[in-house]
């Protein structure tokens, strides 16, 4: 089980944007998500869309930094 983040380089609305995904399953990728308060809206397909200022909260609890494509 692997929650993985991108680097918040994605420009919209005024703020940098990063990408969180599972490597399992949607399921782990949403219960991750409801844990740390992400709301439905910012899921997009196969990944959740997060503000940069929320990436050291979920890195803290547990996700896993890696590159973007």
């Amino acid at each position: 089980m692997t929650i993985l983040i991108d680097e918040a380089r994605w420009w919209f609305r005024g703020r940098k944007w990063c990408h969180l995904v599972s490597d399992e399953s949607l399921d782990e990728l949403h219960a991750f998500a409801d844990a740390n308060g992400i709301p439905r809206r910012g899921f997009q397909g196969d990944h959740y869309d997060i503000p940069e200022e929320y990436r050291p909260e979920l890195i803290a609890n547990g996700a896993t930094v890696v590159e973007s494509r």
